[in-house]
């Protein structure tokens, strides 16, 4: 893979790129059991469509709430509906555990003077919960929430946010997503991209074109010529 030339910030979508959303319901396989993947699947499609249903109604609350309404539709309709089940999920939602090559890759892209931001729909107390439950904070220069905003990805308004945060051109940002659609979006907006494909998804039939597909983001560094 050719690297991209140019490159002075890797921006990376959190939930999914960053962080592994799966690790919450992992967390309570003694109250789930084989339910386990069915409540992380339904859970995070839920999220998702509460995003861009209420971006496009223009009812814009936080991730937070977001994550909650998307729970409590998801464990009822597997017949799950129990307080401390949803107390214990949530709970470990705020500070869901990083893949394991995060760490090591961000050390290696400041290393090389490349600057690394998080910009991501979690609201701001989710992502610093996050960020501080994995020993990440002096691995990044920002962490950007849409909260700044008022609207969800793949609104260009967040792309744009995030070029006026860090001082950026498009064109000099390398942005990383293990989700398809916000690698497209992020890719016609003008950025480029590399599309973290954890979890085997087809590509999609949007405007826009990642640069790259990897399947971790342990390549990254060596795309943006940081060795």
């Amino acid at each position: 893979m050719a690297p991209l030339p140019g490159i002075r910030a890797c921006v990376f979508d959190a939930y999914g790129t960053v962080f592994d959303f799966a690790a919450a319901a992992r967390g309570c396989t003694d109250a789930l059991g084989a339910q386990a993947p069915a409540l992380t699947a339904l859970w995070r499609d839920k999220q998702l469509q509460y995003t861009w249903l209420r971006s496009m109604q223009g009812r814009y609350v936080d991730l937070w709430q977001i994550t909650g309404d998307s729970l409590d539709y998801a464990l009822e309709t597997l017949g799950l509906a129990e307080p401390a089940l949803r107390a214990r999920l949530m709970d470990l939602y705020r500070t869901l555990a990083v893949f394991p090559e995060i760490p090591d890759m961000l050390r290696r892209l400041r290393a090389a003077g490349i600057r690394t931001a998080i910009l991501s729909n979690g609201s701001p107390a989710m992502l610093a919960s996050a960020v501080a439950g994995n020993h990440l904070a002096e691995l990044l220069d920002a962490v950007i929430s849409v909260d700044e905003v008022g609207v969800f990805k793949p609104d260009p308004r967040v792309y744009q946010h995030a070029l006026d945060r860090l001082e950026v051109a498009a064109t000099e940002v390398s942005f990383q997503s293990s989700n398809a659609w916000d690698a497209w979006a992020a890719s016609a907006f003008g950025m480029r991209v590399v599309w973290c494909n954890r979890y085997a998804q087809k590509p999609e039939r949007l405007p826009g074109r990642p640069d790259h597909e990897v399947t971790s983001l342990a390549a990254l560094p060596a795309l943006v010529g940081a060795g």
